[in-house]
């Protein structure tokens, strides 16, 4: 069992507003034009079992400072763990240090003062779980038992796993902007095995949520990655075919996860994207829409403002198929001789509208006879061209019903004519995560098998 101790020294908001203040000042008096600091704090907790055995018991404690100053177009960065006074200006002398060597970037510097956030929302993401070691153990072993219990044919565990998390972040730049928030992330899972030998099947379920009170009950988690697990025994393989795929919520996120990927503003300005220049032209088919709703309540990726300051707001990013914008940075967005959408550091909280009413059953009806994808493996995705071929696993569906199990597949096509062929987005919403998307389903892919 490997402990890690926690660091002692615990910040409250205000000492780490003095913080980047302090950098702040510093970067001026060194003749900075422009400068920036952020700061954050973070703290948890990370309980592991197996078989009723505690593996891992882990406290943590992080915190850094980041500093960026600007001479004129010139940008130097340095970062410290080391919240001392004379840690704060050694980190700030460096950064500008760094700055007289670099070369001179006409799109560097602060986002657009006009832009930074000024009412910064109470969002409700920060609900502490102050949760003793013991009781996290017991737990992971409660969500454990239950999987093992569930059916006697899973005969083996990879283990529970819970984490309580807690941060407190602060950025402020020479505009004049200082902000700051606390959030927490609580989070479950288990996995487990079924079967013999080169028939050993392994599946896992998880709850994940900003208050510990929304996470799913632990003997539920473990049921459900059970219930999962015995659901994969006897796979058979598939011939390779052309045929519809349906895309499991879970794995779904993913395929929004790369379209998200190629209209970053740096995949655009970089030219290595398979949606290069797509805005304004249809993406996806008629009807499908996609927005970004940064303010959700407790949402897992809800922020008032992003790494620039710069304050977040609604955008359908996708209306009626077509592409609305890209995700851009305020260095990103010059580049492309744009504005900032306030996703320095990314997207915040992507919903998927469903097409069609029903959850995964209606989906498993839309599909009729076709493949369900349940897991995804490998990296083989290329965002420059589009090309995608990953490993599979999942379930052959005929006249909407599941029929078996299968294994030891490839699913391959191009992610631009994947996107475009979406037939439905469905009602069963995963809202586990910063991308919230029901089952979606591809008209037709390559599956490769036998």
């Amino acid at each position: 069992m490997a402990i890690v101790p926690s660091k002692p020294a615990i910040l409250s908001g205000k000492d780490l507003e003095s913080i980047v203040e302090l950098a702040l000042a510093e970067a001026g008096g060194l003749g900075a034009s422009q400068a920036e600091a952020a700061v954050s704090q973070n703290r948890g907790l990370s309980v592991g079992v197996r078989l009723g055995e505690v593996e891992t018991l882990e406290h943590q404690s992080d915190r850094s400072l980041g500093v960026s100053v600007y001479f004129g177009g010139r940008k130097g960065s340095a970062s410290t763990a080391d919240f001392s006074a004379e840690a704060v200006r050694s980190t700030v002398a460096k950064a500008c240090s760094i700055a007289r060597f670099t070369a001179e970037d006409t799109y560097a510097g602060l986002a657009d003062a006009a832009r930074m956030a000024r009412n910064i929302p109470d969002l409700d993401l920060s609900h502490p779980w102050n949760l003793p070691a013991e009781e996290a153990i017991d737990i992971a072993k409660a969500c454990e038992a239950a999987a093992l219990g569930h059916d006697a044919r899973i005969n083996n565990s990879e283990g529970a796993s819970l984490g309580t998390h807690r941060a407190l972040h602060v950025y402020a730049n020479s505009h004049g902007f200082v902000g700051g928030y606390a959030t927490t992330a609580h989070s479950l899972s288990c996995a487990v095995l079924a079967g013999k030998g080169d028939e050993m099947q392994r599946d896992y379920w998880y709850t994940s949520a900003r208050d510990w009170r929304d996470l799913t009950d632990p003997e539920a988690v473990g049921r459900e990655s059970a219930r999962r697990t015995i659901a994969r025994l006897n796979p058979r393989k598939l011939a390779t075919r052309r045929a519809r795929v349906l895309f499991a919520p879970e794995v779904a996120r993913g395929l929004i996860g790369h379209f998200a990927a190629a209209i970053r503003g740096t995949s655009q300005y970089r030219r290595s994207s398979f949606l290069l220049g797509a805005a304004g032209t249809g993406v996806f088919p008629r009807g499908f829409s996609i927005v970004e709703r940064p303010h959700i309540p407790k949402g897992m990726a809800s922020a008032p403002f992003d790494d620039e300051g710069v304050a977040t707001q609604d955008r359908a990013l996708v209306e009626d198929g077509i592409l609305g914008g890209y995700i851009l940075s305020s260095y990103s967005a010059r580049k492309l001789g744009l504005q900032s959408t306030g996703n320095a550091g990314g997207a915040h909280n992507l919903l998927v509208a469903p097409t069609m009413a029903g959850g995964a059953d209606a989906m498993l009806a839309a599909l009729g006879t076709g493949l369900q994808v349940t897991e995804l493996m490998g990296q083989g995705v290329n965002i420059v061209t589009g090309d995608y071929s990953r490993g599979a696993a999942g379930f052959w569906v005929e006249n909407g019903v599941v029929q078996y199990p299968v294994a030891e597949i490839t699913i391959a096509g191009n992610l631009a004519a994947m996107l475009k062929g979406i037939g439905a987005a469905g009602g069963d919403v995963d809202v586990r995560g910063g991308v919230r998307v029901g089952s979606i389903l591809i008209d037709e892919m390559t599956i490769a098998g036998d």
